[in-house]
């Protein structure tokens, strides 16, 4: 699966990259993001343009009845079911994104002893771009709108196999605005290409989350 990653990109490299609208802003670098903290999503405004915005890591759909905090683990979305399981089909059908990312984390080893990995792009290009899904949902106590996004994740490429059995949905530029406006269907949600990514050993300071998000650091090799 995907349960942190890192958004430490420029305003002018993630627009080089997604043609994203408005004027540039100051977008503060993040090491160690973990679920239900707020990250940088791309969606299609109203008048179907790209636009940068910032949304709950951990998708609540929008007929949700409980509060925040029973809402289960929804960060990340399977390939597989996506189309199908009741907390996401309405988003896949309508409510798609892209989640720009410089890299993320996989563990390996024991329980008690297990060695971070992170990946990033291959070529050395400082933003992926996650197949994501959100929505928008109000809390009905406070009344405050909750935007909020998932990571959808495949079956693992061979190479990536070794790490984990489980990896981010990477889209190619060809496919963003089809995936964006819901003209593809799950097809297009498969593993990377082999030569996709490349991957280091960090310090096992990304372990303990809430912390280093802010230090750059975290994402050199150990």
């Amino acid at each position: 699966m995907c349960g942190r990653f890192t958004q430490h990109y420029t305003w002018q490299q993630v627009n080089e990259f997604l043609s994203v609208l408005g004027a540039p802003l100051n977008l503060r670098p993040r090491y160690n993001i973990a679920p239900t903290t707020e990250i940088h999503v791309v969606r299609l405004d109203g008048e179907g343009r790209r636009e940068l915005v910032r949304m709950r890591w951990g998708l609540v759909p929008g007929w949700w009845s409980k509060g925040l905090k029973e809402v289960p683990a929804t960060f990340n979305a399977r390939a597989e079911t996506v189309a199908e399981k009741p907390m996401f089909r309405s988003a896949f059908k309508q409510r798609r994104c892209i989640i720009p990312a410089s890299g993320f984390y996989e563990w390996t080893g024991e329980k008690g002893s297990k060695v971070p990995h992170l990946f990033s792009a291959a070529d050395g290009s400082p933003v992926l771009a996650f197949a994501g899904l959100w929505d928008r949902w109000r809390d009905n106590a406070t009344g405050d709108e909750v935007l909020s996004a998932t990571i959808i994740v495949s079956g693992a490429s061979d190479w990536m196999t070794p790490y984990h059995d489980r990896m981010p949905v990477l889209l190619v530029p060809e496919l963003f605005d089809a995936w964006l406006k819901g003209e593809t269907g799950p097809e297009v949600l498969r593993p990377a290409a082999e030569g996709a990514l490349r991957e280091w050993v960090v310090s096992d300071r990304v372990n303990r989350t809430g912390q280093g998000d802010d230090d750059p650091t975290m994402v050199e090799a150990a």
